[in-house]
């Protein structure tokens, strides 16, 4: 399968724009033959909001008529795309994204880890367990952003069946260093593809530093920008490489595998 990875900005608090914006990337990645298509986080709305209230009023649900119109998209390309937005359900509100195919909206995830940072002060927490939904015959686990500092949410994703992690996030030029390690760390401790879009431009006061990554299985990178610039990055995977956890190196002398390797009765102290 062809994976995309969309490094782009977005308009803050621009709806109608930002709609526009997923519709020319599917576009593009369709003609690429594109399977998956990830997205940043907040795409439809922006991140850098200063109170719950502004915040909610730029919210929606996963029933809007934008996500209608994005599975026709994806149906026309053939393609599953994930996206962030902000979700209102009743009063409350979530940092979400969804996974959306030709059938509409598959699969859900709320940020569960919350930085003091932008709309993350204003959000209530994810309370959507870590799931992995089908996409055709591939496997996708979902997280955003501040997630992926936490090796524990990728792990249980890994353990679920995950082929591939994708991760929208707003990761600004202070978190550089987390945008050049975490991708290819968490896709090596899981023997998994993992892709980071990340956004770009400026938005209240913060300044993104692209850097988008799509990592295959044991840290190798398939492909990275090294700016912050709009760009669609691709790469062509076969997702039995990350179903196969056996790693062996040297044939016969040096073989190991990420999960079966794993000593669980000795990590008491993270369940803490």
């Amino acid at each position: 399968m062809l994976i995309a990875c969309v490094q782009t900005d977005i308009a803050f608090a621009d709806f109608d724009e930002n709609k526009k914006r997923v519709f020319r990337a599917i576009e593009e990645a369709g003609k690429q033959n594109a399977d998956l298509v990830v997205m940043p986080e907040c795409m439809l709305c922006g991140y850098a909001y200063e109170s719950r209230r502004s915040a909610l009023e730029q919210a929606i649900t996963d029933e809007n008529d934008a996500f209608k119109q994005i599975a026709e998209a994806a149906q026309k390309a053939n393609l599953h795309i994930t996206l962030g937005f902000l979700e209102k359900q009743g009063d409350q509100l979530f940092n979400a994204s969804v996974l959306v195919g030709a059938s509409g909206v598959v699969g859900k995830y709320r940020k569960i880890h919350l930085p003091h940072l932008g709309v993350d002060r204003f959000v209530d927490r994810g309370d959507i367990p870590y799931t992995v939904y089908q996409a055709d015959d591939v496997r996708i686990g979902m997280a955003i952003c501040y997630d992926s500092s936490f090796p524990e949410p990728m792990r249980v994703l890994g353990l679920a069946g995950a082929d591939v992690i994708a991760l929208g996030t707003n990761w600004p030029v202070t978190a550089m260093r987390t945008a050049e390690v975490v991708p290819p760390a968490r896709s090596m401790e899981n023997h998994l593809f993992f892709v980071a879009a990340n956004r770009i431009g400026s938005e209240g006061g913060f300044d993104f530093c692209g850097l988008s990554t799509i990592c295959g299985p044991d840290g190798v990178v398939l492909a990275r920008s090294d700016n912050d610039r709009p760009v669609i990055l691709y790469a062509d995977i076969d997702p039995e490489e990350a179903r196969n956890k056996t790693i062996e190196r040297t044939a016969g002398t040096h073989v190991i595998d990420r999960f079966k390797d794993r000593r669980p009765e000795f990590y008491g102290p993270i369940g803490k």
